[in-house]
């Protein structure tokens, strides 16, 4: 019976990735007059073609279309990645400091040129998975040089972990958040897990000694400083000292990081760090279950202080939510979980997939409303978590055939 539940779900997600999700970004976002991709659709579906353009959008873009490349091998998905990966190399990446700038305007300029961590890391994620997907040495080059980029300029050699951001020039900045509902402090969860998560696939085809020590350091700081022990909830922004001042429970990242940190430590292959973390893998996925709906849907966040909750179900929680809860079926052979996925899978389907227009809306507010002030594609949002989704249950489930 899991068979056939599991072959459905794996027919039916490798159907929303090649109709619903890969040529919306193929057939709407192509910049023809200025190159590379547009920065804004909203949710009304109205195309904003002077949106500036985010590295973030750009790099995400390069990743998914280079992992359905490796795992699809169809042309035109290899042209749209290759599109992405000449956005990066030419317009995105500072010649002169190194890193990535943050957004470029409309027709290709440098428009904000602070170096934000986050950004950086989603560039290497793109490159080496494009790399991966092609053995192309000049992707490969890039992402290894934003690497040193990183390690160099970023890293707290005295308390350990990252920096959230730097100017240009690699100087301190006052403002380092990374969106307007960000706490201003040096240290986040968010970032930190997004640079866990390109290290690890950088690793897969880079093994680097130093690339390796700052994968295992990476996991050891989730273990060690990141999660709250008593509870395995992630504790979302630190000072340089590791003390978190704020209350947030993000369900979303819970279970996403739960996935991800079992991902670095397998790419690793290290049994003993594995029998180690692997409780706490568990756990973390289960702390995330506390926002998991009856209807199958996963809330955003909970100010415990407060109590008050964001019940909005988001695009991305719910993808990282079904890949969550696969891992868990896959490794652990968790049957609620497999429950689970399956359900949060149905609510997507039922709920955020736009079956007339692509892709998938931005949110389900609390009351079952479809959000269509945010937007379908844009600097936050991109093909990545819901693509990335489709494509871990194809390849965790399945036999390639094509």
């Amino acid at each position: 019976m899991e068979t056939i539940i599991i072959e459905k779900l794996r027919k039916e997600v490798e159907t929303e990735l090649t109709v619903h999700i890969l040529p919306y970004w193929m057939e709407k976002m192509k910049d023809e007059q200025h190159g590379g991709f547009y920065g804004r659709i909203t949710g009304e579906e109205q195309l904003m073609p002077e949106a500036e353009k985010g590295a973030i959008l750009n790099a995400r873009i390069l990743w998914t279309f280079s992992s359905a490349y490796r795992l699809l091998h169809k042309t035109e998905y290899l042209e749209t990645a290759t599109r992405a990966k000449r956005e990066i190399i030419d317009r995105f990446y500072d010649r002169e400091h190194g890193g990535v700038y943050w957004s470029i305007n409309a027709s290709g300029m440098p428009l904000d040129t602070k170096k934000q961590i986050y950004a950086i890391g989603f560039a290497i994620y793109g490159l080496s998975e494009y790399h991966r997907a092609t053995g192309d040495a000049e992707a490969l080059e890039y992402a290894i040089r934003l690497f040193h980029d990183i390690e160099q300029h970023s890293f707290d050699k005295k308390k350990n972990g990252y920096c959230e951001a730097l100017s240009r020039g690699w100087k301190e900045m006052a403002d380092m958040r990374l969106s307007d509902k960000d706490a201003n402090e040096r240290k986040t969860m968010n970032t930190h897990l997004h640079i866990l998560e390109p290290y690890a696939n950088l690793f897969r085809v880079w093994k680097n000694e130093r690339l390796e020590e700052k994968l295992r350091n990476l996991i050891r700081l989730f273990i060690d400083k990141i999660m709250n022990a008593e509870t395995h909830h992630l504790q979302l922004f630190l000072n340089d000292d590791w003390e978190s001042r704020y209350s947030i429970i993000s369900y979303g990242h819970d279970i996403e990081a739960s996935w991800l940190i079992h991902e670095a430590a397998l790419v690793l292959g290290d049994k003993q760090l594995l029998a180690e973390i692997e409780p706490h893998i568990i756990g973390m996925a289960e702390a995330a279950t506390e926002g998991f709906l009856s209807d199958g849907g996963m809330i955003y966040e909970m100010h415990t202080d407060t109590s008050s909750i964001d019940a909005d179900r988001h695009w991305w929680v719910q993808a990282e939510t079904i890949v969550g809860y696969a891992d868990l079926y896959q490794h652990f052979n968790d049957k609620r979980a497999l429950t689970r996925a399956i359900q949060c899978w149905e609510f997507v389907k039922r709920h955020l997939t736009d079956h007339a227009n692509g892709e998938w809306y931005w949110s389900i507010r609390a009351d079952g409303s479809i959000n269509r002030n945010d937007d379908k594609a844009g600097f936050w949002k991109c093909p990545y978590h819901n693509g990335r989704m489709c494509m871990e249950i194809m390849e965790r489930f399945s036999i390639f055939e094509h």
